[in-house]
């Protein structure tokens, strides 16, 4: 099997096509014993000298993440049952290895030797930073850790990676086991054609007449924003707002003791290592202090917010009562309230500006934005091997048309595949001695796919979405750090990490830039500027609340793990009503289960982080306020290609931040953003 497995092919790009669930446990193994092997080499040469030391364990590093990147990647967009019992043995072994690997001693001593030497300050800056960061992964990974806590810490790093992937299958299982089956036409009364002929697409693929409302992202926006059933609305909102929970019809996804089990765990683990609470161990790796700052910072925001958030409220209440017929405004409601009030009181209707935005034509204009900032093109290849037929793949070439780096682009909403959207590391840059490995990235989404005889059509806010994520994917691909581990996004602290998204997102909002890819599926005629002036004089709508949402799941977030006490559980649900008391307007029902979906802290990276997205917003903002006024020599662009996404973290997200904007980051941009200024 060794022989003949695409995942050990010393490829550019993985053979995805080739790839089977067979291939990845004995792929996995051969990787780590390489990895073993390199690092007992460091450990046992006694060398103090940078390549010997950090050089050798990054080509390391790169060989097993090869390896490894394209198995969790095809968990994600990919699943089966076969795969998912491969994916599940090898993440069990790359845990349990990693977890070894973060306490080996001597590995440890041969980074601090090389720390050690008189020398050491005169290493380059990224050098220095790479063995910095070195050193601090160790520590946190428990490398002075004695007997039987060492041993604890390693158990408890391997079932924390067991449940993180269970609770995101649990998810992915129960958005696909709902649905509802509707033959006449007449309940789906509201619902553009374009949604129902996405409703329809869905019925076909399990062999059914009529159209098929599932809880996919796209199905569950065209009922919520759109269907005049309002019975139907608050089935669909319960039901997505359910799943994997105790309140679901289908408990057998329930992920509540999942929830119990992974908070206990951490907050075990970080005090073993030290720390106070899990907050205090994942803020260690963030801009922010403590979580002390972190909380008043959302507390500032949110008493600015709420007065903003409670008018627009009474306003969305007010307009439902004369408009609509609607004395009682429920969580189901306000999607369809709020999508009216667009179309009525600011002439913004989204299925009209959703046919001036077919995929084909975004995602042109998204490359022209691209060669217009950076002079880079993003060319189309045919000839890469891929996991899905829709799957597309771009070279990124230089004014010289020399290629750089890569793309794969996986846009539509589909069975299998998790639901929202994000950027992931294929492969990072990486100089070995006379070898240039190219950064490629994953760029995936779940848009509406396109209907038999249409194009996708895409949302404003799907627009908003896909140049967030190319925010994160140029962060990766415009990385001029030769070392994997501070290159692009890696070693980014987790709240700036967002920064280069965010920054992006403000794009969709220039005139020039939207206009530009824009063109009607039937005429192509551009989007006109009366339209356009409509959606940005409506951007700020709703701005209030849209932001105590964001406020609400941050601070859960942060109490959860701050404030966890091993003798009375998680209490997520109390947690939650306390937290939306002093936050939120809008309360929903007892039944509503969102934690059990939040997959952001209980799957992903996101645990005690999620306000790392209103944190980096501030620094977007900021940042896109300066980029758009101020005279940067070198140009705005080029400016934060340097010192943003070329740096990485080869030195501190506030210095990569000062060295652009030449001082640090100020709030007002966010407030005057977010429409919360005085």
């Amino acid at each position: 099997m060794t022989a003949d497995n695409p995942l050990l092919a010393d490829s550019d790009l993985p053979d995805f096509a080739a790839i089977r669930p067979a291939h990845v446990v004995p792929a996995m193994e051969t990787a780590i014993a390489a990895h073993r092997a390199a690092i007992e080499g460091i450990a046992a040469g006694g060398k103090d000298d940078f390549d010997a030391v950090i050089l050798t364990a990054e080509r390391a590093d790169f060989l097993l993440s090869r390896v490894w990147s394209p198995v969790g990647h095809l968990a994600s967009v990919a699943d089966t049952p076969e795969l998912r019992e491969a994916h599940a043995a090898a993440q069990a072994l790359m845990t349990a290895y990693l977890m070894e690997a973060g306490q080996n001693r001597a590995h440890h001593d041969a980074v601090a030797r090389l720390a050690a030497r008189p020398d050491f300050a005169s290493l380059p800056p990224a050098a220095r930073r790479a063995v910095d960061l070195a050193l601090r992964g160790f520590r946190l990974a428990g490398v002075a850790l004695e007997g039987e806590a060492r041993q604890r810490f390693l158990d408890i790093g391997v079932e924390l990676s067991d449940l993180s992937t269970k609770f995101g299958n649990a998810v992915l299982d129960a958005t696909e086991a709902w649905s509802e089956h509707v033959t006449d036409e007449a309940a789906l009364e509201g619902v553009p054609d374009s949604d129902r002929a996405i409703l329809a697409a869905y019925a076909r693929e399990k062999g059914l007449p009529g159209w098929l409302i599932t809880l996919r992202q796209p199905s569950v926006l065209a009922i919520l924003y759109h269907a005049r059933d309002r019975a139907l609305r608050e089935r669909v909102y319960r039901a997505y707002n359910t799943r994997a929970s105790d309140q679901a019809d289908d408990k057998s996804h329930d992920n509540s003791e999942r929830i119990d089990a992974v908070m206990a765990l951490r907050h075990e683990a970080a005090q073993i290592l030290g720390f106070a609470d899990s907050a205090a161990h994942s803020l260690e790796t963030k801009m922010a202090a403590d979580a002390g700052e972190a909380l008043a910072f959302l507390a500032d925001l949110a008493r600015r917010a709420r007065p903003v958030g409670e008018r627009e409220l009474a306003e969305a209440r007010a307009f439902a009562a004369e408009h609509l017929g609607l004395d009682d405004v429920r969580p189901w409601d306000l999607s369809y309230v709020a999508e009216a009030m667009r179309r009525t009181l600011h002439g913004v209707d989204q299925e009209a500006l959703k046919a001036y935005f077919p995929l084909p034509r975004v995602l042109a204009g998204t490359q022209a934005l691209i060669e217009r900032l950076f002079n880079l093109r993003l060319v189309a290849r045919q000839d890469v091997s891929t996991w899905h037929p829709d799957v597309l793949f771009y070279d990124l070439l230089d004014a010289d048309g020399a290629v750089v780096a890569g793309v794969y682009l996986d846009l539509f909403a589909r069975a299998g595949k998790r639901g929202g959207a994000w950027m992931d590391v294929c492969r990072s840059r990486f100089r070995d001695a006379d070898r240039l490995h190219l950064p490629i990235a994953y760029l995936t989404t779940n848009f509406a796919p396109p209907a038999a005889d249409r194009p996708s059509l895409v949302t404003h806010n799907d627009v908003v979405t896909l140049f967030h994520e190319f925010g994160h994917v140029l962060h990766h691909l415009l990385t001029e750090v030769d070392l994997p581990s501070i290159g692009g996004i890696s070693g980014v602290e987790w709240d700036a990490v967002e920064l280069p998204s965010q920054f992006m997102e403000n794009f969709a909002w220039d005139g020039d830039t939207l206009i530009g890819l824009s063109g009607h599926v039937d005429s192509g005629e551009p989007l006109p500027r009366a339209m356009f002036d409509r959606l940005l004089a409506a951007r700020q709508f709703q701005a209030g609340l849209a932001i105590l949402r964001q406020i609400e799941f941050a601070t859960f977030d942060l109490l959860l793990h701050r404030d966890y006490d091993p003798a009375r559980g998680a209490r997520v649900n109390a947690m939650l009503d306390q937290v939306r008391k002093a936050v939120a307007v809008v309360h929903p029902p007892e039944w509503n289960r969102f934690a059990h979906a939040f997959s952001h802290i209980f799957a992903g990276g996101y645990a005690a982080g999620y306000y790392s997205y209103l944190w980096a917003e501030l620094l977007s903002a900021d940042a896109f306020e300066i980029f758009a006024h101020a005279d940067i020599p070198g140009g705005g662009a080029t400016a934060f290609r340097r010192e943003i996404l070329a740096a990485g973290a080869s030195r501190p997200a506030a210095e990569n931040f000062r060295a652009f904007a030449g001082r640090a980051p100020e709030v007002d941009a966010l407030l005057r953003m977010r429409g919360l200024a005085a």
